[in-house]
């Protein structure tokens, strides 16, 4: 197959990987909200929250009295000189159990459990941020690849071109063989990372679908971030201090770890249960009517566990030790990923600066060349160079505006402000609240039997 056939399959296969049929618009904001709503990974994170929130009423459930009903019913027979004779009983009654005072080791248990429910919202919110980051270098990730597919497509044409010109040239005896292969390397090379282009492609619109759950179509740069971006890098690390998802969730650890530590205490005080019955019907047995009840209280101490309960302790207190240094190393790695990211969007935006230039002053070059190599100042190697070097700055250009915008996401992630509220996104936000008001409820269990 020549050149000029490969450049036009490669073509083809342009049209058919970057041009969908009709369909409206996708913005970047409308991928961020779709993915919000329909993310599975966002979705697993909020069910983790109504997960973590069940422990709380778990917790609850150790100091509410524990009330259940009772029924028995026996059959007997008996063979006494040759008579047979048989009988039936049964009762009706209820039992009571509660724990009265535990040294407060159930409170510690409530404590620890709502500790790891907020522990979870912020993991939810954490998630949040990682999905629509995701979405944003997935988006973008298209959208520049689309771009140097079409760019590399036209260069292609171009040293296609220049494979003519330069065979023109040389059937009129005003070229050199030389100057036909030196166009026909470059026309390979071009061809190959057309070819390369357009597999980044696939691979970037694979990664959208996942992200956002639907292909590509239509995409624009144009995303309006409001103000929202932080002035100074001082202003960003004081922001992640305050608000990042992580550092939150490593605070929501260390809470959870210190009641923990405070319920291992407490195995080792006194535990005093109340605990009752009632008998309501045939207490007595067949024939007699009446009612029978007890109540009393069961104080018990430990003494001797095996070291089970020491062992406990020094665990829970080693766990919360760590709590506290994991929190430390999480805050490092936040103020590192602020750092970085703005980092990346300063480089990128002064890349975008000097790319512009470049490219205005490389075009400029190219055309010039060509005006030259056509009055024989200079040669098709000439002309080949600069379209090469035109190319390559629009190239940098490229990549350049879509990091700047992935490095801007990735920014406000750092910071923790990277959330379907922060970036007004027209979406209902996921929350556990409400689960979570309905499991501490006293009297839910109750109702839910009712309905």
């Amino acid at each position: 197959m020549s050149f000029k056939s490969l450049a036009r399959a490669s073509a083809i296969a342009l049209v058919l990987a970057v041009v969908p049929g009709v369909a409206q618009a996708m913005s970047l904001r409308d991928a961020l909200e779709y993915a919000y709503a329909n993310n599975p990974n966002i979705m697993s994170a909020l069910l983790s929250v109504k997960s973590s929130a069940e422990n709380i009423a778990l917790a609850e459930a150790g100091k509410r009295p524990q009330i259940s009903a009772s029924a028995t019913a026996r059959g007997n027979w008996s063979v006494t000189g040759g008579t047979y004779t048989t009988g039936s009983s049964y009762a009706l009654g209820l039992d009571y159990r509660q724990t009265l005072f535990d040294s407060f080791k159930t409170e510690s248990e409530i404590e620890q459990a709502r500790a790891l429910t907020e522990l979870s919202k912020y993991a939810l919110r954490n998630e949040e941020q990682n999905v629509l980051l995701s979405v944003a270098q997935a988006y973008m990730d298209v959208l520049s690849n689309s771009q140097l597919v079409q760019l590399r497509s036209e260069n292609v044409s171009f040293f296609q071109a220049q494979l003519d010109s330069a065979d023109t040239r040389l059937r009129l005896g005003e070229g050199t063989q030389i100057e036909v292969s030196q166009a026909r390397t470059r026309l390979a090379a071009a061809v190959a990372g057309q070819r390369s282009a357009m597999a980044n492609l696939q691979a970037a619109q694979a990664s959208f679908e996942r992200w956002v759950g639907r292909k590509p179509q239509n995409l624009t740069s144009s995303f309006n971030f409001n103000g929202m971006l932080p002035k100074s890098l001082d202003s960003a690390m004081s922001q992640a201090d305050a608000q990042h998802p992580a550092v939150l969730t490593a605070r929501a650890a260390v809470r959870a770890a210190a009641a923990g530590t405070d319920a291992a205490r407490a195995a080792f005080g006194p535990t005093l249960n109340l605990i009752g019955s009632l008998c309501g019907i045939n207490c007595f047995g067949p024939g007699q009517t009446g009612m029978s009840g007890s109540v009393s209280l069961s104080l018990s101490v430990p003494i001797y566990s095996g070291g089970a309960l020491g062992a406990s302790v020094r665990k829970a207190n080693i766990e919360h030790i760590k709590s506290e240094v994991d929190a430390l190393s999480t805050r490092d790695q936040v103020r590192e990923a602020v750092a970085a990211s703005w980092a990346s969007l300063q480089n990128a935006t002064a890349q975008i600066e000097s790319a512009q230039s470049q490219v205005s002053s490389a075009q400029l070059v190219v055309d010039g060349t060509i005006q030259e190599r056509d009055v024989g100042q200079v040669t098709t190697l000439d002309v080949l160079n600069a379209q090469a070097e035109l190319t390559s700055a629009r190239e940098v250009l490229i990549t350049a505006s879509a990091s700047r915008v992935i490095a801007s996401f990735a920014l406000l992630a750092s910071t923790g402000r990277l959330s379907a509220p922060d970036l007004n996104l027209n979406v209902s936000v996921h929350s556990a609240d409400g689960y979570i008001a309905t499991v501490e409820d006293v009297w839910q269990e109750l109702r839910a039997i009712d309905q």
